[in-house]
């Protein structure tokens, strides 16, 4: 079954401790797709500028990637430039050209209105509104936000929570959208509003799900090199979405093993500058990650009468 994915293709400039890099190929919808590609087919809505090279198109192609979505507009793609120090899970913004990503207004094409899944990515809320009122019967909806959309549209943002099955949004995010610092008060709070499901990123520290009757925890991948954190959290999504995709099992044990393999593809675009990682990745390394995600975290339960 296919994915939308409605988000940004950008170019990145990234510097952390371990080396920097100008203008690559960068986004929210970017790393999605990319992503979830590896598990199922996607459907790109995104907007870019003249500047957009056909070797970025074609890269997206070789993905499988449907552009029938993506726009090429008369200006500069949106531009993110940013900074990592040797605490990787927070990122210090240099300089954000929205260039023609400011007048964005997503249209779903026709061909993608029947989309089984839909991913909005960290886009303002009120568009967020407008793709759900373009697709028809999506069978899962999951969506992204952040602390500026919590800030400036509260009402707007909330309105989009109460219709999407999972909310994926980072540590901080989910204190500020709750008001709470206890992340399970938080959860609490944000589910009873009239939020189905949460998943909190928590960098590092790995993920954790809250369903409003149970509580899952997936720690990240150990790793011996993080060169480039920018991305994971959609690239996580990807793997997350896509699986669910491709599997087309919603059960409680199905959405556990797409958050497993959301963290595997997490884990490898953060061994590379931009999608570098993910360029060379193969199906094979993906699910031998799994394997030893899954020996990494099993334990036996107690024996009898214990």
């Amino acid at each position: 079954m296919s994915i939308l994915v409605v988000g940004s293709v950008a170019f990145d400039s990234v510097e952390t401790p371990f080396g920097r890099v100008e203008d690559v190929l960068g986004g929210s919808a970017t790393y999605f797709s990319t992503s979830a590609s590896f598990f199922t087919d996607v459907n790109l809505v995104a907007v870019v500028g003249n500047d957009f090279s056909s070797e970025h198109v074609d890269f997206l192609r070789s993905r499988s990637i449907d552009l029938t979505g993506l726009t090429r507009v008369p200006g500069q793609t949106f531009h993110w430039k940013g900074r990592y120090g040797y605490d990787l899970n927070e990122a210090q913004t240099l300089e954000t050209h929205l260039n023609v990503f400011a007048d964005f207004k997503p249209v779903v094409p026709e061909s993608y209105a029947d989309a089984d899944y839909l991913i909005l990515a960290n886009i303002d809320p009120e568009l967020q509104l407008e793709v759900l009122n373009q697709v028809k019967s999506p069978r899962l909806v999951a969506c992204d936000t952040m602390n500026y959309w919590i800030s400036s549209k509260p009402d707007a943002l909330w309105k989009v929570l109460e219709r999407v099955d999972f909310i994926i949004i980072n540590e901080g995010e989910a204190r500020q959208l709750s008001g709470e610092a206890n992340l399970v008060k938080a959860a609490r709070k944000i589910l009873a509003r009239g939020a189905k499901n949460l998943i909190v990123k928590r960098g590092e520290y790995g993920v954790l799900m809250f369903t409003g009757t149970t509580v899952f925890a997936a720690p990240a991948y150990p790793l011996e090199e993080v060169f480039d954190p920018t991305g994971a959290g959609d690239t996580f999504a990807g793997g997350f979405m896509g699986y669910l995709a491709n599997t087309g099992n919603l059960s409680e044990e199905g959405i556990r093993q797409a958050i497993i393999f959301g963290s595997v593809m997490a884990s490898f675009t953060v061994e590379d500058f931009s999608l570098n990682r993910l360029k060379s990745l193969t199906y094979g390394e993906i699910e031998a990650r799994y394997r030893s995600m899954k020996a990494m975290t099993y334990f036996q339960g107690l024996p009898e009468g214990v």
